[in-house]
């Protein structure tokens, strides 16, 4: 699975580096990253519906709101969006690491790997975007904006929500993907 991704940064980095051209956006700002992303966390919610057995969550977990009322959100400053992001990134994360140590399924496992990893790899996008560093807080409980789920299945249906929707709308709305329009 990891020649995919090396392929399509490749890609990336060549099509950023052609002479001649006018300046594409950066590679961090190119949705095709987080399309990937989103595929990858599809398939890891599919592979979740088909598992039989091994892989059901220990515990409940907080997971970030997922649901997107645009006019709430365009209201919010892009500080506001990005801490609402950056928080629900690290929800994801404790709770899909929770579920890495409760499933037994091998199959599952490795897409699992792969989601917190892409949830890493999209922090780092959103500190190279020059987005405040977050600092997670203490324990989940009593932040606003989320709702506890028990299912493996609902689970990851909240990542792949959470990604389609907040993150991407983060990414379309950040100051350093804008092109110049001259």
């Amino acid at each position: 699975m990891e020649f995919p991704r090396l392929l399509a940064l490749l890609l990336i980095l060549l099509e950023w580096t052609r002479p001649g051209l006018p300046s594409p956006l950066r590679p961090i700002c190119d949705l095709r990253v987080l399309n990937h992303f989103i595929k990858e966390a599809r398939d890891a919610e599919v592979a979740m519906k088909s598992c039989r057995e091994g892989c059901s969550l220990s515990e409940s977990v907080t997971v970030p709101q997922t649901r997107v009322e645009l006019d709430v959100w365009e209201k919010k400053n892009a500080l506001e969006q990005a801490h609402e992001v950056q928080t629900g990134l690290w929800l994801l994360k404790q709770a899909l690491s929770l579920l890495r140590t409760s499933v037994t399924n091998t199959a599952l496992l490795s897409h699992i790997d792969n989601s917190i990893r892409n949830l890493l790899s999209i922090s780092a996008v959103l500190r190279s975007l020059n987005i405040q560093e977050f600092t997670p807080p203490a324990s989940a409980a009593g932040l606003e904006g989320t709702w506890t789920v028990s299912s493996s299945t609902d689970l990851l249906q909240v990542h792949v929500n959470f990604l389609r929707g907040k993150v991407r709308l983060l990414l379309l709305d950040a100051q350093a993907c804008q092109q110049d329009v001259s």
